[in-house]
């Protein structure tokens, strides 16, 4: 399973995201789109969004810390 968050270094629901995920024991990849340009237009690409966090499971995103729609892209 392929899991990316598109974060920043200030963004509180950024950190609530990687911590549910350490806590599920997902293996996730950050990319952090305040000091990589690269990533922060292909967030942009993915998403049509510039706010923080995207995630990215498998291909399907979401836009925001929504555990909901986490557990079913996992699942």
């Amino acid at each position: 399973m392929a899991v990316a968050i598109y974060t920043t270094n200030s963004c509180p629901y950024c950190r609530m995201a990687k911590d549910y995920f350490r806590q599920k024991g997902v293996a996730f990849t950050e990319y952090n789109v305040e000091t990589d340009p690269r990533r922060a237009n292909e967030m942009v690409r993915k998403s049509g969004q510039t706010g923080v966090p995207v995630i990215d499971i498998n291909g399907k995103i979401i836009v925001g810390f929504d555990r909901s729609e986490i557990d079913k892209a996992l699942s």
